[in-house]
């Protein structure tokens, strides 16, 4: 028998001590992802967890937190212009990117500085 990968289960970014309001007005309120309960365990760490289509994001306390400014999830997202006015309009910055070929895509920065990708591939 040889193991095999299935996919990712969830990406963790990291935010600072106290965040959570922030992170829910950000990732539930303007992106409208959907806030999922922590295991009764990890609570105590804080942060946030969330749903993104068949994936979670979990929004993870980080004491001595510094934000990734390179490092990044990508979403993918279906009618990504409506989803860039949707951001612009409620004051996220929308940096454009054509450098990745066969997809229109951008990115934002969260409330902590982290770089978030939104990408729509284009039909070939």
């Amino acid at each position: 028998m040889t193991y095999r990968f299935l996919g990712i289960d969830h990406v963790q970014l990291a935010a600072p001590r106290n965040s959570e309001k922030l992170a829910r007005e950000f990732y539930g309120e303007i992106l409208q992802m959907t806030e999922i309960p922590k295991p009764t365990k990890l609570l105590a760490r804080g942060g946030v967890w969330f749903q993104c289509g068949n994936h979670q994001v979990h929004i993870g306390i980080q004491d001595e937190f510094h934000p990734a400014t390179k490092a990044h999830p990508a979403f993918e997202v279906q009618h990504l212009h409506l989803f860039a006015e949707h951001l612009s309009a409620n004051g996220v910055e929308v940096k454009e990117d054509d450098a990745l070929e066969g997809a229109e895509r951008f990115y934002v920065k969260d409330p902590f500085g982290n770089r978030i990708e939104f990408l729509e591939w284009k039909p070939s």
